[in-house]
């Protein structure tokens, strides 16, 4: 796997709101409304990281959740962070019954 040349990144990014390139990382800051919604998504997200054999560099404190994704293997950003980054974006979105 290689990392996405620039202009992939910055194409992918307008379709992920709030995400941001930070040098060879794409990063988000997630808001919940308290601590349990924070760790439910940061749960969520950790079962589709671990099926895609890929792990987010992350850390919470009480209802906010920062998260940075790379790929260290090629020390830039690849398909599997454009892909988890859109399984988070879908998890925080509502869900209709």
């Amino acid at each position: 796997m290689s990392s996405l040349y620039d202009h992939q990144v910055d194409l992918q990014l307008e379709d992920l709101a709030g995400w941001q390139r930070d040098g060879n990382s794409i990063v988000k800051t997630y808001v919940f409304n308290d601590f349990i919604e924070a760790m439910s998504f940061m749960n969520q997200a950790a079962f589709y990281a671990e099926a895609l054999e890929h792990h987010p560099e992350w850390r919470n404190i009480y209802n906010v959740v920062e998260v940075r994704l790379m790929t260290h293997d090629t020390g830039g950003i690849t398909s599997h962070d454009i892909r988890l980054a859109r399984r988070m974006e879908y998890i925080i979105q509502p869900k209709s019954l």
